[in-house]
């Protein structure tokens, strides 16, 4: 390209010292503005074959990205597979590798697409499992030391949800509770102390399905009460049904706990006493509900 103004006609020499200048490490704008030479094709061909100084060189923070996707791209990676892989976007990964030649495309099988769904969850998983312990937390916080009377009320409704309850066409007044959940059991003890219930007067017993290890079940369960397990009483076995599909299985599983009070009449009127205090203090109207 000629220059048709003659501002500059000595290429040659100004070549010379923007070679110079380029060795020296100046980037094209200060050679530009040192040269005075404001035409950029120009400014390209007095530098042209010089390499720019490293310092004027944009960091190339994707690299790595790039070359990664490349390289799983040749594995027969597909865009999604890649993106969940690297954690970038679509269009950036079609930018890397559309030279490549695309991949044969298979059908992926269950586990695999299980394992993709998986990995691009993960995240918001463990976000919602933070959110779900910093809840749990602050409500754990806000109960606080119990009074007696919240641990009474507490109990009075432990029981009656889960307790044996005496019917009209079959009076049993009797204070039995059985559950699986060993934190239920520590409160309902609890409770039990509050009421005065004398230790001797309990009895305990487990009830298993007869598949489960019942010797380690026994063993938890004393312990977890403070006993000794020749002190539990005969262990209550649940037939094994082949057809039905149970869940709890595995080294967690314990059975439940039985616990019956003995002479426990006058203490389970107490306790239905009391819950219908609470249903009548619920509902003004008071429940007609009542064994």
């Amino acid at each position: 390209m000629t220059d048709p103004t003659g501002k500059y006609a000595d290429f040659e020499t100004l070549r010379e010292q923007a070679i110079a200048l380029r060795r020296r490490g100046y980037s094209l704008r200060q050679i530009r503005d040192e040269l005075k030479v404001f035409n950029n094709d120009i400014l390209n061909r007095l530098v042209k074959g010089e390499p720019a100084p490293d310092w004027t060189k944009r960091p190339r923070a994707k690299d790595d990205l790039r070359a990664k996707a490349r390289e799983l791209r040749l594995q027969g990676w597909t865009y999604d597979q890649i993106q969940v892989e690297l954690g970038c976007s679509k269009s950036s990964i079609s930018l890397w590798v559309r030279d490549l030649p695309k991949p044969e495309r298979r059908q992926r099988t269950r586990e695999e697409a299980s394992a993709i769904a998986k990995r691009g969850w993960e995240p918001k998983l463990r976000l919602r499992e933070e959110e779900r312990q910093r809840t749990k937390q602050a409500a754990a916080n806000d109960v606080g030391q119990l009074t007696d009377r919240e641990l009474f009320l507490v109990g009075v409704g432990l029981y009656w949800a889960e307790g044996a309850k005496s019917k009209s066409y079959a009076r049993r007044e009797r204070v039995t509770f059985v559950n699986s959940d060993p934190d239920m059991i520590t409160v309902f003890l609890a409770w039990l102390k509050l009421l005065r219930v004398a230790p001797e007067k309990l009895r305990f017993a487990v009830h298993i399905h007869e598949t489960a290890d019942i010797a380690t079940a026994e063993k938890y369960w004393a312990d977890h009460v403070g006993i000794k397990t020749t002190d539990l009483l005969k262990t209550s076995l649940k037939k094994h049904n082949p057809k039905t599909n149970r869940k709890n299985l595995g080294g967690n599983y314990h059975g439940c706990l039985r616990i019956d009070v003995r002479d426990g009449a006058d203490l389970y009127r107490r306790i239905e006493g009391a819950w219908y205090g609470i249903v009548g203090a619920a509902t003004p109207g008071g429940s007609p509900n009542r064994t």
